[in-house]
């Protein structure tokens, strides 16, 4: 679905949606996996865990990260979410800085609980247009989907019929402009 964070586009089957959604999904485990594998490189090799035992625990299971598709409802952002993140970070304008490995593992661990928190909607919403797909629609239709973040909220049905007769009342005309010196 590309990098456009909301989006309207126009699918031409059922199958193609699916198959898109399985493309960013698989996507998406290869990130989480590729960033898994760094912060299990990171904390092998990590200067804090000589310092610090406690942290390099904890962080250690921050990284067991719980199954795709069983996630638990989301918290709400607030003084608990400031709270687990270290006192490394310096506010600056909207962003935080940090110079520490502690920082870095914990982004690293932030991006892989975010991922796979995606990778669970997509695959929710995939297992939602399977459904559709078995309603049997049939195939002269326009699936023209909302995406939202990556992920397919909403969808008009339109039917193919309808656009061809749109096309045949659509006005085109070329212009010239001639500059007179």
């Amino acid at each position: 679905m590309g990098n456009v964070a909301t989006e309207i586009r126009s699918f031409y089957s059922i199958k193609e949606i699916s198959e898109t959604l399985e493309e960013e999904i698989e996507q998406y485990k290869s990130i989480a996996d590729e960033y898994s594998q760094w912060l299990g490189s990171f904390l092998r090799d990590s200067e804090t865990i000589q310092e610090n035992p406690e942290w390099a625990k904890k962080m250690a299971t921050l990284q067991k990260v719980k199954p795709v598709g069983k996630a638990k409802p989301e918290k709400k952002k607030g003084k608990s979410q400031k709270k687990q993140e270290s006192s490394d970070w310096i506010p600056f304008k909207e962003i935080m800085l940090s110079a520490s490995e502690k920082s870095e593992a914990e982004i690293l661990f932030e991006s892989i609980e975010e991922i796979n928190k995606k990778i669970g909607r997509l695959e929710k919403a995939k297992e939602s247009i399977e459904q559709l797909e078995k309603s049997g629609l049939g195939k002269d239709i326009i699936y023209i989907t909302y995406i939202c973040d990556g992920i397919p909220e909403k969808i008009v049905l339109r039917h193919k019929k309808d656009q061809e007769f749109a096309k045949k009342f659509q006005y085109n005309a070329d212009f010239s402009v001639f500059k007179v010196t």
